[in-house]
């Protein structure tokens, strides 16, 4: 009975559709290994491949990363060749490392002064306005800052629905809006009350802790919350 390769599988079956699906959490290793190399041969897929060589490795990716390219590449394994080989073993290699690392410590962000801080750089030299949305999860710390519009700030320039889109598929739980004032001064204009008032209505129906609207300017910055207004 001729084998299936892996592209006439059932898309839900196949490894790269599955991992964009579940994540990679719900591939075995076999399946991951799979991605890397792309294809098998025309006796075995890819996964039924890496099944081979990680059952002589007694199902060891510890094992499969002291493995050399010859032991990979020899001959043993039809369809596994040099580059195929060294592709898996860079990726033994990354896994290796990565564990030697320390995660990247995430800045806390539960202050007016702390998210400033963090957004001045991005936004001081800006000639027009920008809108950022900073997306921090339960303890305050950052996820990412993301830009919401570019060049003139208003209650209906700035998207609170992508603002609010960002935030739900990050999984954050907290909130910060920040605009960028290029005339240096951080009062902040009607429009900016209207978007304050606007994006805090957003958070409490979807439940997200709106922490502050901060206006930055070069030296200076104007906090909502600082000022009593949330």
């Amino acid at each position: 009975m001729q084998k299936l390769s892996i592209n006439q599988w059932a898309e839900e079956d196949r490894p790269r559709e599955k991992m964009m699906r579940l994540g990679a959490a719900a591939l075995s290793n076999a399946e991951l290994l799979a991605i890397l190399i792309g294809s098998g041969s025309q006796d075995e897929s890819a996964v039924d491949l890496m099944k081979r060589v990680l059952a002589d490795c007694g199902n060891n990716l510890n094992t499969l990363g002291k493995k050399t390219i010859a032991e990979l590449a020899g001959g043993r394994y039809k369809g596994l060749g040099p580059a195929k080989a060294v592709t898996i073993l860079a990726a033994c290699e990354l896994g290796k490392r990565r564990q030697q690392e320390k995660a990247e410590e995430r800045k806390r962000l539960d202050s007016a002064a702390a998210i400033y801080e963090y957004m001045l750089p991005l936004m001081q030299d800006l000639a027009e306005e920008e809108a950022w949305v900073v997306l921090m999860n339960q303890n305050f710390k950052l996820i990412k800052p993301v830009q919401l519009s570019h060049g003139g700030i208003t209650e209906t320039a700035v998207d609170i629905r992508l603002a609010v889109k960002h935030a739900l598929l990050c999984n954050a739980t907290v909130v910060a809006l920040c605009h960028n004032h290029p005339s240096g001064n951080a009062r902040p204009s009607g429009d900016d009350d209207r978007l304050t008032q606007r994006m805090k209505e957003a958070c409490k129906v979807m439940r997200l802790h709106f922490l502050d609207h901060i206006i930055v300017t070069d030296g200076r910055y104007y906090s909502y919350s600082e000022e009593g207004r949330l």
